[in-house]
């Protein structure tokens, strides 16, 4: 059965937080929110956790998954990062940012890009998600938490953004709902740097200006 933990958004309940984050290193597959919309999340090294979070988005290996993680440090640790991509990385992070970067050798090779060896990395600027990633004290595996499908006008559905709503079509499929007050449904922008270059992936609630890509 699936749990739900009401968590202050300014002043998180320790004790929720150690609680949540047991649950995410026993293999737990957990839905909660960020600076932008909800995200599934879970322990880096299981696999039987990405394969549930592929099964949920209706997505393949080609989907690109994002780790979540709670410095600068810990992106440099899992993805090649040369000097002028870290000085873009300094300048943006925390914020509602995914990086497209090439993983380094700390990765297993089931969450990156079969072809380009790439994943998704974001520093996130949540109270709640910088909390369970202290007490982790590793990255989270994440992706965006949209249901497979299309709106009426064929575009992708919106990110899912209330708790209960997720409990009530996911209930089965997760171990731990986080309810930490109001979520958007906002994406965040997705940039590629894999060549040092900013490539504009997806515009998003991060701002364009840093990376000199407004129209």
């Amino acid at each position: 059965m699936t749990q739900i933990f009401y968590i202050h958004p300014e002043h998180p309940q320790p004790r929720l937080i150690r609680h949540a984050v047991e649950i995410i290193r026993q293999g737990g597959l957990v839905a909660l929110p960020t600076d932008s919309s909800y995200a599934l999340a879970g322990h880096l090294g299981d696999k039987e956790l990405l394969d549930r979070i592929r099964r949920i988005r209706g997505v393949d290996e080609r989907h690109l998954m994002t780790l979540m993680c709670a410095d600068l440090s810990q992106i440099a640790t899992y993805a090649r990062v040369d000097n002028s991509v870290y000085r873009q990385l300094k300048a943006t992070t925390p914020g509602c940012y995914t990086f497209i970067l090439e993983g380094s050798r700390e990765l297993p090779r089931r969450v990156l890009h079969p072809k380009r060896k790439t994943l998704g990395l974001r520093v996130p600027d949540h109270v709640l998600v910088q909390a369970l990633l202290t007490e982790l004290g590793e990255p989270l595996l994440t992706s965006t938490l949209i249901l497979p499908g299309k709106t009426s006008d064929e575009e992708e559905a919106e990110p899912l953004n209330d708790s209960h709503e997720i409990l009530d079509r996911l209930e089965h499929q997760l171990d731990l709902v986080i309810d930490a007050g109001p979520c958007s449904t906002a994406q965040t922008t997705v940039i590629d740097l894999v060549s040092g270059a900013p490539v504009l992936v997806r515009a998003g609630c991060g701002a364009l200006a840093p990376f000199g890509l407004e129209g």
